[in-house]
């Protein structure tokens, strides 16, 4: 049977989200405020026009919104016992491969520095019970073709993803420098597929790309069709995130490595070609492969898949949809998004995803 979330669990929780003016933290916060936790969010300002943050007007269900830089200690060290928080979710990051490379710097002190500021709060407030860090699917070593798996090798080539190989091995070595023989304070680092949904509003992400693409001519241009992504609608990890949290929280996992994959089915796993042609179907629209555009960066690896067996099996965790249904799940929310409701989409969203459900134990 399906572990829901236990909505009794989470009620008036002080909850500190990092990243929040983003899209899978915005999200977060309107999963956790649905939840009735009481959440604290943290992040710089929205980087898009138009973005999920002022859409779904999140600043008004949080206790709080903080614009501060991850990269500020002593700010963040501050605000999060101000917080009370006793559940810390860490999503703030420079989150994109091409940026990486025009911005190794910003990425490399983001992505790490920031993770390091988190682990040091953790580490000298004692209210903190729970720390899940995201990271991401690329930290594995891709110079196999595999599915990957929790204990497979680490090794980010490009510099995001060795940002973030960097910040998973740090975060390591404070849970066994630091947290090894404690009962109290857990923590754990996830990895989620290639998140896709609406609000999603980023530069260089094919489905965001192809909505700019509709408003300006009738292609979509292909970097690299053929690379194979594991594509999962932004509800389904989250949903994951979320009852590990409960599980490590009420010391529930025991004995467990805490890192854990929370990627699609395998059958979720197509190519950009795929996932293009659906839209163009649905909105009208011509595939080409953009061939003639000059690329100074170094590919992406050609095929990424995790397995999602560790979470199934041990959180009875698993996705839910299927591609062409969080792909449909787009489409209706970009037709609905014209009438300004974007909080009350994300709202009915996650009632018919069932993703919030009370747990009877």
């Amino acid at each position: 049977m399906r572990n829901h979330i236990n909505k009794i669990f989470w009620k008036n929780k002080n909850v500190f989200v990092t990243g929040h003016t983003g899209f899978k933290g915005g999200w977060l916060c309107i999963f956790l405020n649905l939840l009735g936790a009481k959440v604290t969010g943290y992040s710089l300002k929205p980087k898009t026009k138009p973005n999920l943050f002022n859409q779904a007007n999140i600043k008004s269900i949080l206790k709080k919104s903080i614009i501060a830089d991850i990269r500020n200690y002593k700010k963040l060290s501050s605000e999060i016992k101000k917080s009370k928080a006793s559940i810390i979710f860490h999503l703030a990051a420079q989150p994109l491969v091409r940026y990486s490379y025009l911005e190794p710097k910003e990425t490399f002190d983001t992505n790490f520095t920031g993770t390091l500021n988190i682990m040091e709060c953790i580490k000298n407030n004692k209210k903190i019970k729970t720390g899940i860090i995201i990271t991401t699917d690329k930290v594995y070593d891709v110079s196999k073709n595999k599915i990957f798996k929790e204990d497979d090798k680490l090794g980010g080539l490009d510099p995001y993803s060795s940002s973030k190989v960097c910040a998973e091995q740090m975060v390591h070595s404070y849970k066994n420098s630091f947290f090894k023989e404690s009962n109290f304070q857990q923590l754990a680092t996830v990895r989620a597929g290639n998140v896709i949904g609406g609000g999603d509003y980023s530069e260089d992400r094919l489905i965001p790309d192809i909505y700019r693409f509709k408003k300006t001519n009738k292609n979509i241009f292909l970097r690299n069709p053929s690379a194979v992504r594991p594509w999962q609608h932004v509800l389904e990890p989250l949903n994951g995130y979320l009852i590990l949290a409960q599980k490590i929280h009420t010391s529930k996992i025991k004995n467990e490595k805490q890192n854990w994959n929370f990627g699609p089915n395998i059958s979720c796993c197509k190519s950009v070609k795929y996932v293009s042609n659906f839209f163009a179907k649905n909105l009208n629209l011509n595939v080409k492969t953009n061939s003639k555009k000059k690329n100074n960066f170094k590919p992406e690896t050609s095929i990424l898949r995790l397995s999602n067996f560790k979470s199934r099996k041990i959180l009875n965790w698993y996705p839910k949809w299927n591609l062409d249904t969080s792909l449909k799940k787009i489409i209706e929310w970009n037709e609905k998004i014209i009438n300004n409701k974007a909080r009350k989409i994300c709202d009915c969203l996650l009632y018919t995803s069932d993703a919030a459900d009370e747990e009877d134990s």
